[in-house]
């Protein structure tokens, strides 16, 4: 016990917490907020109750990269439909339908003051879709993606709930904690169906990661947020039960949850479902009839990102696009 308080104690020494950091990387609070969840800026678990810090060791690694800290920046630029759109070369109906049909997933939001959401998306994203798929840029709606909205009019919340699940399983190491990802978008009953016993659940309930905050006076947003981080269609409730039994399986083999005394690996579960079919995103094939040119865009703005630099090593959260996952 105490060489492992001596170890911690060592670790929150060498670590700054977030606020600190931000400053440091001259990132301003939203900013620096999607960059530890993008994982741009790694994390580490200091201190009492696991609290994440920054390393000293990672702040001089973005300060000691070239074009610092212009390119950090620039990998952490949010755009909304009208900015996306023109970044694009396209119309905003046209950004609109391509962002709705799951092609390129939302990176966050907010709940406006008539409590409806505004997307906000990578514009490296939004770059590195219309340089793989110009033909999607102009002509005729392809048949893939009308069919797509047509079974899914908006995909865009299932696409950020994806996103977002990846980027919290990819930055724990706890199986009982990951098991809580897949949870959390799961209503009481559904959860209920997948984790029949109460200590369980309780526990998975406890370990819960938030997806997305509100101000607490937000009792409005409060409210619209609450339902858009609930998984909706049935085939994406299907996944992440689908997810949530597979992590349940690890987590159990792990650990029982605390005031469960039943054998480890024993716990009753119901019959796994089916892994529901994956969708893959349309692909870029071009319409008949259709120019596959690409657009004209701001120079500017294309100049800025398709000139940026990846720095080597960096270990960034994987994406999911719907379709995907899940």
């Amino acid at each position: 016990m105490a060489v492992r308080q001596v170890q911690a104690r060592g670790i929150a020494e060498q670590c700054v917490p977030f606020a600190r950091a931000a400053r440091e990387l001259e990132l301003k609070p939203r900013e620096f907020e999607l960059a530890v969840q993008l994982g741009e800026v790694r994390t580490v678990s200091s201190g009492p109750g696991g609290r994440r810090r920054i390393a000293r060791e990672e702040i001089e690694r973005h300060k000691s990269a070239e074009g610092f800290p212009k390119e950090l920046r620039t990998r952490l630029w949010v755009v909304g439909t009208a900015e996306g759109a023109e970044l694009m070369g396209i119309s905003p109906a046209r950004f609109a339908r391509l962002a709705r049909g799951g092609c390129f997933a939302p990176v966050r939001f907010y709940v406006n003051r008539y409590r409806v959401v505004v997307w906000h998306y990578l514009a490296s994203d939004l770059v590195e879709f219309a340089d793989r798929n110009p033909e999607m840029l102009t002509g005729r709606t392809p048949a893939l993606l009308r069919a797509a909205l047509e079974k899914h009019p908006d995909r865009r919340a299932r696409s950020w709930r994806a996103r977002r699940l990846d980027q919290l399983t990819a930055a724990t190491g706890d199986p009982w904690e990951r098991a809580a990802v897949p949870a959390a978008v799961l209503d009481p009953g559904e959860l209920a169906h997948a984790v029949p016993d109460p200590g369980e659940r309780a526990y998975l309930h406890a370990l819960r990661p938030v997806l997305a905050r509100a101000r607490p006076e937000a009792t409005a947003a409060r409210e619209v947020i609450d339902e858009l981080v609930m998984a909706e269609d049935p085939d994406e409730i299907d996944w992440h039960r689908h997810c949530l039994i597979a992590a349940l399986t690890e987590a159990r083999a792990d650990r029982p949850a605390p005031g469960c005394h039943t054998p480890t690996g024993s716990a009753a579960a119901p019959q796994e479902p089916t892994e529901p079919e994956r969708r893959p995103a349309p692909p870029a094939e071009p319409v008949p009839g259709a120019e596959p040119t690409m657009p004209a865009r701001p120079r500017g703005l294309w100049a800025r990102l398709c000139g940026r630099k990846r720095p080597p090593g960096r270990d960034r959260a994987p994406e999911a696009t719907a379709g995907r996952r899940p």
